[in-house]
């Protein structure tokens, strides 16, 4: 995880304030679901918070040092459709946001995510 996140406080309230109707186990298995997708540790998800953009982060993983390398979002586009049955390349936008993909998966699941 890159510094810049690594030491943020926990996020967790954030998450909570933002989507009150979500259970935690919902949002931490979310935030696990992403965090493998970009090789982090399990301890460091709640680092993260609902408005980081996915493109922003995947950018900090990944400076520019030549050709691109999407693995990261192939692996949690992969990861998404098989534990959620959401389809990424179908919300997908270069804005998107951790909290806008977690409202993507709680209805993907047929729960209301309220923002």
């Amino acid at each position: 995880m890159p510094n810049s996140l690594r030491y943020r406080p926990w996020q967790g309230r954030a998450w909570r304030s933002t989507f009150p109707s979500a259970s935690r186990k919902d949002i931490r298995d979310f935030l696990s679901l992403f965090g493998a997708a970009f090789a982090f540790r399990d301890s460091e998800k709640l680092h993260l918070r609902p408005d980081d953009e996915v493109l922003g982060i995947y950018r900090e993983v990944n400076p520019t040092r030549g050709l691109p390398d999407a693995k990261e979002i192939e692996a949690l586009a992969k990861s998404l459709r098989d534990k959620y049955g959401l389809m990424l390349d179908e919300i997908w936008h270069d804005g998107l946001t951790l909290g806008s993909l977690f409202q993507g998966v709680q209805q993907a699941r047929g729960k209301q995510a309220v923002v």
